[in-house]
């Protein structure tokens, strides 16, 4: 395991990391505590020190399991949730300091921390942005103990650079892979001026980039990925990151013919985040054990050349660019 500094934080962190918005079972199934903690300790023995989670997954069950297992540890693992996403309606008027506050409250509870070591909006609407005494609570539970650093998760390059022009705003989580390029231009360039910690989310496009799917896959009616292609329930650009599933499908045999003797492509879209130096860790998800290790399985790979990274962004320029980069 390779490990690289989260900003401002100071952390120094596991470059692969865990993402736990599906741990404990697959999208649409039943919640299995059993499995998640198999899952969180066996990423810890493989070196991982870093996972995020949130207050909605699984209604608390995973951010309880995370907390569970880390405690039960003597490795110093550092814990990232969020917070937000619970409002409903989800608005920006109903983002109050006194909601934000309460849910720091209840992460605590689940988690049996006496700090969170850090707390992020969890993809709030734009206009709450553009409210500084939203991000002033954070600073006032900073000061209390209550949490150590403070960053947030967008959907769009625009929050992101609006978010780091407020001094406690520490990290950035943000859809980067293949399939979505353009945080690498001004964001990860302003980023690096100001020591933001950037987490990398949906690494593999929901599965896309595993390159296992085809035209007939079926996915259950409570995974997003049935459910939410066009936006119907949050933003789409967290679907397949935000690509037409036919159009992805088309880049990723594409991508297969760069690879031909490759049977399971996460690795490869794995390493194509990391040759990004601006990038503190990637947080690809895992159902289940044997996904976590199919990730890891990074390290058994020789690097990306120069000539296979060039050949794999053209895939994108030629058949998604058009449609996905000036959205988000």
């Amino acid at each position: 395991m390779n490990y690289r500094k989260l900003g401002k934080t100071g952390f120094e962190i596991s470059e692969i990391s865990l993402g736990t918005w599906q741990i404990g079972g697959k999208w649409g199934s039943d919640f299995s505590d059993k499995t998640a903690e198999k899952t969180i300790n066996t990423a810890i023995d493989k070196g991982i020190n870093f996972i995020d989670t949130a207050d909605v997954y699984e209604a608390g069950l995973s951010e309880a399991a995370v907390g569970r297992v880390v405690r039960s540890r003597s490795e110093r693992i550092y814990v990232a949730t969020k917070c937000g996403r619970q409002i409903n309606p989800h608005t920006a008027e109903n983002y109050t300091p006194e909601a934000l506050t309460g849910y720091v409250e209840e992460s605590l509870k689940r988690t049996g921390f006496e700090a969170l070591d850090l707390i992020q909006l969890h993809c709030p609407p734009t206009d709450v942005y553009y409210r500084p005494e939203i991000f002033e609570t954070f600073q006032k539970l900073k000061d209390q103990g209550k949490i150590l650093h403070f960053g947030v998760s967008v959907e769009k390059v625009e929050e992101a650079l609006k978010a780091i022009e407020y001094d406690n705003v520490e990290t950035v989580q943000i859809i980067f892979n293949l399939f979505r390029q353009r945080p690498s231009e001004l964001f990860f360039q302003q980023a690096k001026k100001k020591d933001i910690g950037i987490i990398a989310r949906v690494p593999l496009a929901s599965g896309l980039l595993t390159g296992k799917f085809d035209k007939d896959a079926s996915f259950d009616k409570e995974d997003h990925r049935n459910f939410n292609r066009n936006g119907e329930a949050f933003d789409k650009g967290e679907t397949f990151s935000g690509i037409d599933f036919d159009r992805g499908l088309k880049a990723v045999e594409e991508l297969k013919k760069l690879f031909p003797e490759v049977q399971n492509l996460a690795p490869i879209a794995l390493q194509w985040i990391l040759k990004f130096p601006e990038v503190s860790c990637t947080i690809p998800g895992a159902s289940k054990e044997e996904q976590l290790l199919s990730n890891l399985s990074i390290y058994d790979r020789t690097e990306l050349s120069s000539e296979k990274i060039k050949e794999m962004n053209k895939i994108y320029d030629e058949y998604l660019k058009q449609d996905i980069h000036h959205r988000w």
